[in-house]
């Protein structure tokens, strides 16, 4: 029995996990399907490209077939370890534009425009370079300049400016537009997840339980009110109750299937299913919003890309252990070290396209392995404010089974999704025929020649484009027929029960989503702690013995 029981360990799991558990008379339990962080690569920035592929700290989840994208079934890699996604990232600090949370607040959510939200990023924050109007200090989450950057990613600066993009030092103010080099979630080199900068300090207190490779199966009730979870775990069925309060911090993905395995949902998806209805909320798994990503890929006519080339693999040892003495070198790389926001047409009020430049060759998020080998870069674009909306469905009532990801890219009805992209591609390659890029400029391999025309490049955004890892909304925030949680992030019309992830976004944000993930825990933490009344583990503070930690760092 606890106060709180958290389900999901990713990157929202653990804020709420550290927060709650700041007040000495609670008692907070965290369920995490996953395994501890404990694997070296989880905390080496460049391990990231192992971790894409492992079938242990990777819930390696594929779409249905895309029928816009030529028929395609993507892979959405979703982390499984403590941490989550942000233990498998590629680190970048961005917030949005500030416009993306006065538009939350506009439709209807009541404390989420950009003035409400802004002091917990701060508050989130540990900026290196200090605190100012915009960013904090002394926070959990260390967010640090690049400490060895390629050179070619500098020279992508250059380019862009060169082709009339403004210079932005910093994407995380009031002004987003133009490009820069990223800043990124680490300390000396390594990757600082929220598993490192959260939990692990509060894995000590005697009042938090964290329990890794426990697979929640469906959330318990009595009547209408949430008094636990069903979790599976070594082959074992085991229970973990709530006194107060059931968080879901599974993500976009998860935490709709698990409220649809629990009988939350739209009643004839469920019916379909042999789920018996308890809430019928037809916008469970509705409201489907991924950033959609196609690169553009040169061959680079010097020896100073990140690629898989001979002499990068003869630099190895020295260069980890450069890594291990001065957290410096190619060992600290994120991937996509500069990038920028740029407007895809004139009339665009803000911002509506992401760059993230790569100094290597790079296809289907690094699996093509033969894509690798070679020096050379790459320019990935993505559309920031897609129209297009897809679903997650429950593909059996077998809470092991994933679920059904349609993503449904590209379809909204007047095309527009399709045009940004285009233009996007076509500001890329400007940028990249710049002159700053000229003594290294070698063949394009992305896109395949020819593609000049408007129609070719819509074919190749269909033949080419992926995931960049940002699904959110399943269960969108708001109070229209469609909204599965409200403005305090709790379910409609059940008891004890909220949602606490990016899965509460009812619209995108234009950026990353890693860091504002970490401000909708920071939020709901304190909205959770403002509504705490006196309950049963006041009236007894005595603490019931707890089953061994798991995860402790």
């Amino acid at each position: 029995m606890y106060d709180y029981v958290i389900v999901g360990g990713g990157s929202a799991g653990c804020v709420m996990a550290a927060r709650l558990s700041e007040d000495p008379n609670v008692t907070v339990c965290l369920l995490e399907a996953g395994p501890p962080d404990t694997h070296p690569f989880i905390h080496i920035p460049m391990g990231l490209l192992w971790m894409m592929r492992s079938k242990v700290l990777n819930w390696r989840f594929h779409t249905q077939s895309e029928p816009r994208l030529d028929g395609r079934r993507l892979f959405w890699p979703r982390g499984r370890t403590l941490g989550g996604s942000g233990s498998s990232n590629a680190m970048l600090y961005t917030r949005g534009h500030p416009s993306d949370y006065d538009a939350w607040a506009a439709l209807g959510n009541r404390g989420w425009s950009f003035d409400d939200v802004l002091p917990y990023f701060m508050r989130a924050e540990n900026h290196e370079a200090g605190a100012d109007a915009f960013h904090g200090a002394g926070g959990p989450m260390n967010v640090a300049v690049q400490r060895s950057p390629n050179i070619l990613t500098q020279t992508f600066v250059e380019a862009g400016v060169h082709a009339g993009l403004p210079y932005n030092p910093d994407f995380n103010r009031r002004e987003q537009e133009g490009v820069g080099l990223y800043e990124v979630t680490q300390r000396n080199g390594r990757r600082w997840s929220q598993a490192r900068g959260y939990l692990g300090p509060a894995m000590a207190r005697p009042n938090l339980t964290v329990i890794t490779e426990a697979h929640a199966t469906r959330i318990l009730f009595e009547g209408d009110r949430t008094v636990g979870v069903a979790y599976t775990r070594k082959g074992r069925s085991e229970q973990a109750q709530a006194r107060r309060e059931v968080l879901l911090s599974a993500g976009a993905i998860q935490s709709p299937q698990l409220l649809m395995l629990s009988g939350i949902g739209d009643a004839a998806q469920l019916e379909a299913k042999g789920i018996a209805l308890r809430r019928h909320l037809p916008g469970v798994g509705r409201n489907l919003q991924d950033h959609l990503d196609v690169s553009v890929v040169h061959t680079c006519t010097k020896a100073v890309s990140a690629g898989f080339t001979l002499r990068n693999f003869a630099r190895a040892g020295f260069e980890f252990v450069r890594y291990l003495t001065q957290g410096k070198g190619m060992f600290t790389m994120v991937g996509a070290e500069g990038g920028g926001f740029a407007k895809s047409s004139p009339d665009a009020p803000i911002p509506d396209l992401q760059f993230h430049f790569n100094p290597l060759r790079l296809s289907n998020h690094g699996l093509d392995l033969k894509f690798l080998f070679g020096d050379g870069y790459s320019l990935h674009v993505c559309n920031l404010r897609p129209k297009s909306r897809g679903e997650i469905r429950l593909a059996s009532s077998d809470p092991m089974a994933p679920p059904e990801i349609l993503a449904n890219y590209l379809s909204d009805p007047k095309g527009e999704d399709l045009r940004c992209m285009v233009e996007g591609v076509k500001l890329a390659r400007k940028v990249l025929a710049a002159p700053p890029f000229d003594p290294y400029r070698g063949v394009e391999l992305r896109p395949e020649s020819p593609c000049d025309t408007d129609a070719e490049l819509r074919a190749f955004v269909r033949h080419h484009a992926g995931t960049i890892y940002h699904p959110v909304g399943t269960c969108k925030m708001g109070s229209d027929p469609m909204a599965v949680v409200d403005a305090q992030l709790r379910v409609h019309g059940v008891q004890g029960l909220r949602v606490v992830d990016a899965s509460v976004m009812p619209l995108l944000v234009g950026g990353n989503t890693n860091a504002p993930t970490v401000m909708i825990a920071e939020k709901a933490s304190d909205m959770i702690k403002a509504e705490r009344m006196p309950g049963p583990s006041e009236a007894a503070p005595v603490i019931e013995p707890q089953p061994a930690r798991a995860g402790r760092y």
